[in-house]
């Protein structure tokens, strides 16, 4: 399988600062001090009520395949901004940190650390815009495709993004991501090379165009494809031209081989209309297994709606809101963002982890300081109740009545009763080294359908009003977070 650092080195793949910043730790002697990041975003694409983590696998890469090559030393050089020394340091460079994260696939939620980076200062600070930059898009992707999954309600969904896509990374990993999130293929064929996802596709309005007339055109591809026609039925008059030509392709071309017409596809005008209509024509004519697929701008409100009209549709190909995550509520285009960020949370000082936290006048980018740990906290049904913030060293014992503190009502007595947590974060690296044995991509894919279908609640799922997964935290960390909120306030004054 063609893996991304197969083909190119993406470690100058960061921002200057992260550069600027590891040569003022180091001309500092600052390089083996060991810190802690965390990686986390502070709210749902869509307004929706969860994502889905996806991309651990090229993080992996990333970090396994970073060095600075002789060309990205003579660039850095060329800047005239860095010391020989930390160049000579970069040369020899390979991280040497430990990363916890969850498993990929994994359902998160706003404001827990879905990754942490525990290195020493300069190796945790040069891997940030990699981790970010893979976990926002194909999170944002997966989860954008779920969404549009569901809205189908069991009809296919495939992935006809490519075009549409910010570049041609953006293309092949969201071809992945969308996989991961329940498509059942991709039209992107290096996407089915690198991954194994099944890839689909027939013809482009041009392949009528070309022709003298539809039915040759229709004709034509049927003798090269027999096994699976389909054809495009509206590049003149779906229901005037491209059903009766497509009828006519059936009967008189692919019948007398002993095969079936396998569907058509419409991709413009009103879906729900044409759909119903073509259903008709087509059961008439005795064609009642030839599915019906659209496409044109589709999402999952455009899908829910389709639903609601009875559209007669067996599969839909989605593209640009899709692959780009894009919302069909444009009065808010930061909708289509996921935002995780990556934020310091300890500095080790003489052995110890000594917590750090960010303190904002926007209150939702209050970080939360200090080396963790998440649960999800599971009900005797299975179902994931809450998710759980704990200290690194606490021991989280469900046997019996578990006192909790939920931050946005602190004043509440609350426990968790017939209650189990489990671990969200697993140890992907040590000292450098993957421990980790990462899942196929069929295993992440079943992973996510059977958390959204077993564990997850329905409530959470609703496209409007989803409801607020509950995050809350022990007590002992909860002190510890006002302790440092008091304490930096006081130093602030």
């Amino acid at each position: 399988m063609i893996k991304q650092a197969d083909q190119r080195n993406l470690t100058m793949v960061m921002d200057l600062y992260e550069l600027t910043m590891a040569n003022g730790y180091y001309n500092d002697g600052d390089m083996e001090t060991r810190v802690a990041f965390d990686v986390f975003y502070r709210r749902n694409p869509d307004r929706g009520g969860f994502t889905i983590f996806a991309g651990l696998e090229q993080i992996v890469e990333y970090v396994e395949n970073l060095h600075f090559s002789d060309e990205d030393i003579a660039y850095l050089r060329s800047l005239d901004t860095f010391t020989d020394t930390f160049l000579s340091y970069l040369k020899e460079f390979h991280f040497q940190g430990d990363i916890y994260a969850f498993p990929e696939g994994t359902i998160m939620y706003p404001n827990e650390p879905v990754i942490t980076v525990v290195a020493p200062l300069i190796d945790a600070q040069l891997v940030e815009t990699a981790i970010l930059t893979q976990i926002n898009h194909q999170s944002l992707v997966a989860t954008k495709t779920a969404r549009i999954v569901r809205a189908a309600e069991g009809k296919t969904v495939s992935d006809f993004g490519a075009r549409r896509a910010h570049n041609m990374d953006a293309a092949v990993y969201g071809a992945r991501a969308s996989y991961i999130g329940g498509a059942a293929g991709t039209a992107t064929v290096l996407a089915g090379q690198m991954f194994g996802i099944p890839v689909s596709g027939t013809m482009a309005h041009s392949w009528v165009m070309y022709y003298e007339d539809e039915f040759e055109a229709f004709r034509n591809y049927a003798v090269n494809y027999p096994d699976n026609t389909v054809l495009l039925v509206d590049t003149y008059d779906t229901i005037q031209s491209g059903i009766p030509n497509a009828v006519r392709v059936a009967h008189e071309v692919l019948e007398p081989m002993g095969k079936r017409l396998k569907g058509i596809r419409i991709d413009s005008g009103d879906l729900a209309y044409q759909s119903s209509k073509v259903r008709k024509m087509l059961d008439a004519e005795g064609l009642t297994d030839c599915k019906i697929i659209v496409s044109n701008s589709l999402d999952e409100h455009t899908i829910s709606s389709l639903n609601i009209q009875r559209a007669c549709i067996d599969g839909y190909g989605v593209g640009e809101r899709l692959i780009t995550g894009a919302t069909s509520d444009y009065s808010d285009d930061t909708l289509a963002l996921l935002g995780a960020v990556y934020k310091i949370a300890a500095v080790e000082e003489k052995g110890v982890f000594v917590p750090r936290i960010k303190i904002s006048g926007t209150v939702e980018k209050i970080t939360n300081p200090g080396l963790k740990k998440v649960y999800r906290i599971y009900d005797q049904n299975g179902k994931a109740k809450a998710d759980l913030i704990a200290k690194a060293d606490e021991q989280i014992d469900m046997s019996g009545e578990f006192r909790f503190v939920d931050p946005q009502m602190p004043w509440r007595n609350l426990k968790f009763t017939n209650c189990t947590a489990k671990p969200l974060q697993v140890k992907v690296f040590e000292n450098g080294k993957r421990i980790y044995e990462l899942p196929t991509l069929e295993e992440i894919r079943s992973y996510v359908k059977r958390q959204l279908g077993e564990e997850i609640w329905e409530e959470e799922q609703r496209f409007n009003n989803p409801h607020v997964h509950y995050m809350d935290m022990t007590p002992d960390y909860y002190d510890l977070k006002m302790s440092l909120l008091h304490e930096k306030g006081k130093a602030a004054n």
